[in-house]
Formats: C-alpha cells, sequence, structure tokens
C-alpha cells in the first residue's frame, strides 16, 4: 500500500473523529444495558482555558513560555464509581519560542554557510483528542479530587512562524503549515477538582502538564518538539 493513501486531510480527519464521537455516544446506553455492574453514566461538557507552551530544540534553544488558548467539548465515560474513561476534542493552540541554527526554511535563503542563529516564535494550532484514565476520590461535601493519565493525539490545523536573525525580522506570521508535521503525540499528566453545582452540572477546574514526544517539524535531521502547560477550566452537564 502506497503511503499517500494512509494519509488524511483536516477536515477528513474531523469528520471522522466527530463520528467516531457519535457512535460511541449512541452505544452507550447499550452498553449500559448489558453491563452487569451499575451504569455511572456519560458527561458531555464544554471548556475554555489558557495554554502557556514552550519549545524544545535539539540544535538549539527554548525561549520561555509563550500563551496560547485551548477550548472545545469534554466527555467523561464513568465505568465505575471513581473512574472514568476522560476524552473529548479541542482546538488547541501552543505557542512558543526558541533561538535555532540554521533551520532549513530560512538558513537556505542565506548568502551564507556559517552558523547562525534565527529566532523563531512557532504559533501551532491543533485539533486535539486526549485519551485519558481519570481517578477520582470520594465526594468531600460537594467536592471530589482527581488525577489524569493519558495520551494526547493532535493532529496539525494550522501552523505559522515570526522569524529574525541578529535583530533584523525576516518573516512575520508566515504559513509554515508544509514544514510541519501533521500529527503531533503527547502524554497527559494532570490534577484537580470538581465541584457540583446541582443534581446534574458540575464545575472542574484542575492543572495539565502536556509533553510532547514526536517531532513536529519537516526539517531534515532536526528535531523540535513543543510542550504546554493548560489552566483547565470547564463545565459538565
Amino acid at each position: 500500500m502506497k503511503l499517500q493513501h494512509l494519509y488524511l486531510t483536516p477536515t477528513t480527519m474531523i469528520k471522522k473523529i466527530l463520528l467516531s464521537l457519535f457512535l460511541l455516544v449512541s452505544a452507550s446506553p447499550l452498553f449500559a444495558q448489558n453491563a452487569p455492574i451499575m451504569d455511572y453514566g456519560f458527561r458531555l461538557g464544554l471548556t475554555a482555558h489558557p495554554t502557556f507552551g514552550w519549545i524544545k530544540a535539539e540544535n538549539g534553544k527554548g525561549n520561555g513560555t509563550s500563551l496560547g488558548f485551548s477550548y472545545g467539548l469534554l466527555a467523561d465515560f464513568n465505568f465505575a464509581e471513581n473512574y472514568s474513561l476522560a476524552t473529548g476534542i479541542t482546538v488547541t493552540t501552543i505557542n512558543g519560542k526558541s533561538t535555532e541554527i540554521n533551520p532549513r526554511l530560512y538558513a537556505q535563503n542565506a548568502n551564507t554557510t556559517a552558523a547562525t542563529a534565527y529566532d523563531l516564535k512557532y504559533k501551532l494550532q491543533y485539533l486535539e483528542l486526549p485519551l485519558t484514565v481519570k481517578l477520582k476520590t470520594n465526594k468531600i461535601g460537594d467536592l471530589r479530587w482527581y488525577g489524569q493519565f493519558g495520551l494526547s493525539n493532535d493532529f496539525n490545523i494550522g501552523a505559522r512562524q515570526d522569524a529574525e536573525s541578529g535583530g533584523k525580522g525576516i518573516v512575520t506570521n508566515q504559513n509554515i503549515k508544509s514544514s510541519t508535521r501533521f500529527y503531533r503525540a503527547g502524554l497527559i499528566l494532570g490534577g484537580g477538582g470538581e465541584f457540583d453545582v446541582d443534581t446534574h452540572t458540575s464545575i472542574t477546574a484542575g492543572l495539565t502538564y502536556n509533553n510532547g514526544f514526536t517531532n513536529i517539524v519537516k526539517d531534515g535531521d532536526r528535531s523540535v518538539k513543543n510542550h504546554y502547560i493548560a489552566l483547565n477550566f470547564g463545565i459538565f452537564f
């Protein structure tokens, strides 16, 4: 099978993800009917929160954190009283700054072969589909604490970059989608609390560390990875 047959456009990928979530939600009552244990329910929610991203470059260094944003849907499939499969679908921006030596995108247009430092700002946007396990404590009044662990699956839907060298601007907000990879994977570690507002509604807040472990650029052997910390806010219905 040729590799190009395996490639999915972002639009096709979004449709497949939404269809999968719809089928999973639709099938959950059937699973509950056949389950030998109590059905602990399915919850759907909304989230909107900031992200603080940074870059780790193999041939360079990161330059602090940059603010981004994430918003979308949350979903908890509660398969036991204190355990959930937590997923969702969000649009997540991961920004970050770095100083890198001779990135091919810019060095190939330079008039010198000498090692040159470029200050770069990555502005990447992903369709994020997390797959995690959420472990919850028993309720303490209307509050329960949780810990979360799992995999982040991110699909590139936008990539732009600012670049300068020697204090001189080279590009601003340039589209670099063709120079970045479509898929990003990351490790999710997080925790927080959920507060019940009423019988069916709860507010959630917490902290998540998303450690990217796949290369985000297409530039020969050059390796660049991005990571972020999120201050999570959401509401479940």
